[in-house]
């Protein structure tokens, strides 16, 4: 069984080289794997790896 990483806001924003604006954009309308730890969000990076590559973060065509 291997252990989850969990990153902060800013760990996450770093690591997908986005601003804080698109990630909160993303977790408030793309459905983005957050978790809210009191006031605080945090990620699980496996989720967040599955959520980009099923195409989550995609733009919409129209």
């Amino acid at each position: 069984m291997t252990e989850s990483k969990w990153l902060t806001l800013v760990e996450i924003c770093d690591y997908l080289k986005v601003s804080r604006e698109t990630i909160l954009n993303w977790i408030n309308k793309k459905n983005m794997p957050a978790h809210k730890v009191g006031r605080l969000w945090r990620f699980d990076v496996t989720e967040v790896d599955q959520w980009i590559k099923s195409g989550g973060a995609a733009e919409e065509r129209n």
